[in-house]
Protein backbone atom coordinates (compact mmCIF):
# COMPACT_ATOMS: atom_id res chain seq x y z
CA UNK A 1 0.00 0.00 0.00
CA UNK A 2 0.91 3.57 -0.52
CA UNK A 3 0.29 6.92 0.02
CA UNK A 4 1.85 8.05 -3.61
CA UNK A 5 -1.63 9.10 -5.50
CA UNK A 6 -2.52 5.77 -8.10
CA UNK A 7 -2.93 6.99 -11.92
CA UNK A 8 -5.56 3.75 -13.38
CA UNK A 9 -5.42 4.30 -17.48
CA UNK A 10 -8.55 3.49 -18.49
CA UNK A 11 -8.63 5.13 -21.41
CA UNK A 12 -10.43 3.19 -24.40
CA UNK A 13 -12.22 1.14 -21.73
CA UNK A 14 -15.74 0.81 -21.85
CA UNK A 15 -18.59 0.56 -19.29
CA UNK A 16 -17.95 -1.09 -16.88
CA UNK A 17 -14.47 -1.51 -17.06
CA UNK A 18 -13.18 1.30 -15.66
CA UNK A 19 -15.33 0.93 -12.25
CA UNK A 20 -14.02 -2.63 -12.27
CA UNK A 21 -10.79 -1.45 -12.51
CA UNK A 22 -10.99 1.19 -9.84
CA UNK A 23 -12.84 -1.09 -7.43
CA UNK A 24 -9.82 -3.24 -8.13
CA UNK A 25 -6.99 -0.98 -7.31
CA UNK A 26 -8.85 1.38 -4.42
CA UNK A 27 -6.76 -0.84 -2.15
CA UNK A 28 -2.95 -0.34 -3.40
CA UNK A 29 -3.64 3.13 -2.25
CA UNK A 30 -3.80 3.97 2.00
CA UNK A 31 -6.65 5.51 3.38
CA UNK A 32 -6.26 9.19 2.76
CA UNK A 33 -4.65 9.18 -0.69
CA UNK A 34 -6.02 9.76 -3.76
CA UNK A 35 -6.65 7.39 -7.54
CA UNK A 36 -6.78 9.18 -10.62
CA UNK A 37 -9.26 7.59 -13.41
CA UNK A 38 -8.53 8.42 -16.63
CA UNK A 39 -11.38 7.44 -18.80
CA UNK A 40 -12.95 8.39 -22.25
CA UNK A 41 -16.07 6.47 -21.79
CA UNK A 42 -18.98 9.09 -21.25
CA UNK A 43 -20.54 6.95 -18.94
CA UNK A 44 -17.19 7.84 -16.12
CA UNK A 45 -18.84 10.69 -15.97
CA UNK A 46 -22.06 9.37 -13.69
CA UNK A 47 -20.15 6.10 -12.94
CA UNK A 48 -17.12 7.36 -10.87
CA UNK A 49 -19.05 9.55 -8.39
CA UNK A 50 -22.05 6.85 -8.36
CA UNK A 51 -19.49 4.14 -6.99
CA UNK A 52 -18.03 6.18 -4.77
CA UNK A 53 -21.35 7.07 -3.36
CA UNK A 54 -22.30 3.21 -3.16
CA UNK A 55 -18.71 2.46 -1.83
CA UNK A 56 -18.56 4.95 0.66
CA UNK A 57 -15.06 7.02 -0.49
CA UNK A 58 -15.03 10.67 -1.83
CA UNK A 59 -15.30 12.05 -5.02
CA UNK A 60 -12.66 14.51 -5.45
CA UNK A 61 -14.22 15.41 -8.96
CA UNK A 62 -13.58 15.47 -12.81
CA UNK A 63 -10.72 17.58 -14.73
CA UNK A 64 -11.14 16.23 -18.48
CA UNK A 65 -11.01 12.93 -18.71
CA UNK A 66 -9.32 12.50 -15.33
CA UNK A 67 -11.96 11.22 -12.46
CA UNK A 68 -10.97 11.61 -8.57
CA UNK A 69 -11.30 9.21 -5.74
CA UNK A 70 -9.98 9.56 -2.03
CA UNK A 71 -9.82 6.66 -0.71
CA UNK A 72 -11.70 7.23 2.90
CA UNK A 73 -11.69 3.31 4.37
Amino acid sequence: MTNTPLFLDCRGMRCPLPIIELARHIGDVEVGAPVTVLADDPAAASDVPAWCRMRGHEYLGADGDAYTVRRLH
